[in-house]
């Protein structure tokens, strides 16, 4: 699954998630030094390999969720967050990334927000620990606040749709499960147009070639190794 542009309907959830085209660069839109020192909104998530997001949308969509089209499977790690300094938010990102080792996520079983949020998500297992990790470290500097609920990593498999459907998702992807590695995270930006766009993927343990671009490459991409059953 390659990166892409996103809707902003999910709100303050979290980046929403990914569309169709990789925007063609790594730094901000229209910055051509690529300074930006204005107010800002960021996202970092966690891709999955193309047959499990696709395997996942498709659940999603059965469930009557419009964003199904648009929003493919992710793990949020960092939810919509405004920053003042684009220079210093890409630095940290990439700090948090180089200290990262590639994990495994497991995703198993259906959870439930409700009744405080409509939404119905699969549970990380595997990784659940890893993810918490990169939270705290990337919330923090340039991308620092204070969140109104505590940080829970899951994927989302309907939102605020009818709660016969939600009851439909939470039950009908109990026994779901696949497990996959991931090697690296993106960092989004969240346009005047209401739409998200990935400005880099940040391996983990690695440098950042500046003068490569963004290599939009999935986190999982070339793991070929997903198991997911339903």
């Amino acid at each position: 699954m390659s990166a892409s542009n996103v809707t902003a309907r999910e709100g303050t959830r979290g980046p929403g998630s990914l569309g169709a085209a990789p925007t063609p660069h790594g730094g901000p839109a229209g910055g051509g030094d690529g300074s930006r020192q204005e107010d800002i909104s960021v996202g970092v998530i966690l891709g999955f390999p193309a047959e499990v997001a696709s395997e996942l949308q498709s659940w999603r969509a059965s469930f009557g969720d419009p964003l199904a089209e648009v929003v493919p499977a992710h793990i949020t790690l960092v939810t919509t967050t405004p920053t003042t300094d684009w220079d210093a938010t890409l630095a940290h990102v990439r700090s948090v990334a180089r200290g990262q080792r590639p994990f495994r996520v497991t995703i198993s079983g259906t959870g439930t927000f409700r009744p405080v949020s409509p939404v119905v998500f699969i549970k990380v297992e595997d990784g659940f620990a890893e993810c918490v990790d990169l939270h705290g470290k990337l919330q923090q500097g340039p991308l620092h606040r204070d969140l109104p609920f505590a940080y829970h990593p899951h994927v989302t498999i309907a939102h605020d749709v009818a709660p016969e459907s939600l009851d439909e998702a939470e039950t009908v992807l109990k026994s779901y499960r696949a497990s996959f590695p991931v090697a690296s995270m993106g960092l989004y930006e969240h346009g005047a147009d209401g739409i998200w766009q990935l400005r880099e993927e940040l391996d983990f343990g690695t440098e950042t070639d500046n003068n490569a671009g963004t290599r939009h490459k999935n986190s999982a991409r070339d793991a070929g190794d997903a198991a997911a059953s339903h």
